[in-house]
């Protein structure tokens, strides 16, 4: 370390920008029900830890003029807020899915208020949404998130711009990979509306005078929670086991 109070500050700043761009989105500490208090203190101390590992890479950078401190604030914070956005679009992918789960079974019913955000959903997708969530932070996917913070610092330099083209590349392939993660979860259910939907039509056809779907929906539903019932186990699971090559791969 260093007896220049100012530069330690600085320091501390720049280490700040990273991890508190990131805290900003991050899954879980960005939730609306997570004081603005408690994220400020845990980034923080986040900070104040990781500072000692990098303090060579920035406390040179700390002492340099405003103008190429600006820029590398700038450039700390997306670099920060790109981390942050990986791991967002990867969980929103579960809600995703759970709206198409609950459109899939006949889960219509009129929406509550999200667990997580200021939303209204479903209460299917707040259970997976929040289920998924969990399952996350027991297998502590924040550490993975902030040991890539740290190794960041060796293949994204501090004071580097970022470039924009790369990052579009890199949250593009992560919603891609979402999607196709998301797509396996839900095919299941997707393949039993596709199916129920067909056998109410052809039952409908076959006897046009029995109001068929009037009275399909119980069936649909009950059906699609029973099938919900045998797979969530698994579904959480292949959601959790594809967290880690989405968000190391990157």
């Amino acid at each position: 370390m260093t007896l220049d109070p100012q530069g330690t500050v600085i320091a501390l700043f720049l280490a700040f920008c990273r991890i508190g761009g990131c805290m900003m989105i991050l899954p879980g500490f960005s939730s609306a029900r997570m004081p603005m208090q408690i994220r400020l203190f845990v980034s923080v101390a986040l900070s104040i830890a990781i500072l000692p590992l990098i303090w060579d890479v920035l406390y040179p950078l700390a002492t340099t003029d405003p103008l190429n401190l600006a820029k590398v604030i700038i450039s700390e914070s997306m670099i920060g807020i790109m981390f942050g956005m990986i791991a967002r679009f990867y969980v929103i992918g579960l809600q995703f899915a759970g709206s198409a789960l609950s459109t899939a079974i006949s889960f219509t019913g009129p929406a509550g208020q999200d667990i997580l955000e200021d939303t209204s959903e479903s209460q299917l997708t707040n259970l997976l949404t929040f289920a998924g969530l969990m399952i996350l932070f027991i297998l502590d996917f924040h550490h993975i998130v902030f040991k890539q913070l740290v190794e960041s610092y060796i293949s994204m330099p501090v004071g580097q711009l970022v470039s924009s083209q790369k990052m579009l590349i890199t949250l593009t392939n992560t919603l891609s990979a979402s999607f196709m993660i998301v797509l396996r979860l839900v095919s299941p259910f997707l393949v039993f509306g596709l199916l129920f939907n067909v056998a109410v039509g052809m039952i409908n056809k076959l006897a046009p005078q029995i109001p068929v779907y009037f009275i399909s929906t119980p069936y649909a539903l009950m059906g699609g929670l029973f099938l919900l019932y045998l797979g969530i186990a698994a579904m959480l699971r292949q959601f959790a086991d594809g967290f880690i090559p989405v968000f190391v791969s990157f």
